[in-house]
């Protein structure tokens, strides 16, 4: 599996706990997701729909070497906010290419299945989609527009 030291360092914190503490750390994570940066508005950022929670984000991959990730989510929303995130945490900065080789599935390894439905962590899955979608975009049209190409 090809994980980003970030994420790799987080799936290994999960994956140490037992099914109580790592909902506590989901919980602890859903406070560290940062604010939107001014820049960034609500109504500009891509709705996620596989997430039961409202839940947009925005990536940012003018430097494929430095992929910013960004994301909002309701208060009300722990589970959704925690898995925003990790990826955020886990992602944020990371490479394109680290980005696009993380597995799809990467986030049966947090060990979070016994503890949140299935129709949650697809929400995650969902997430890590439109991130990848987003840098593929984002990344392919680069040079795109060279005279000639």
């Amino acid at each position: 599996m090809s994980l980003p030291a970030a994420l790799a360092e987080i799936v290994d914190d999960f994956a140490a706990l037992g099914d109580s503490d790592k909902i506590t750390l989901l919980l602890e994570f859903a406070d560290e997701l940062p604010d939107l940066p001014e820049h960034l508005q609500q109504e500009a950022m891509e709705p996620v729909p596989e997430c039961q929670s409202p839940v947009f984000l925005s990536v940012d991959a003018d430097d494929p070497g430095s992929v910013r990730l960004y994301f909002t989510a309701p208060r009300e929303a722990p589970t959704t906010r925690g898995f925003a995130a990790i990826l955020h945490q886990g992602l944020d900065t990371a490479s394109a290419q680290e980005i696009l080789d993380v597995p799809s599935d990467f986030y049966y390894d947090l060990g979070l299945g016994s503890v949140v439905s299935m129709l949650r962590l697809r929400g995650m899955a969902g997430m890590l989609g439109r991130i990848k979608a987003q840098v593929r975009n984002q990344t392919s049209d680069s040079g795109s527009d060279t005279p000639g190409a």
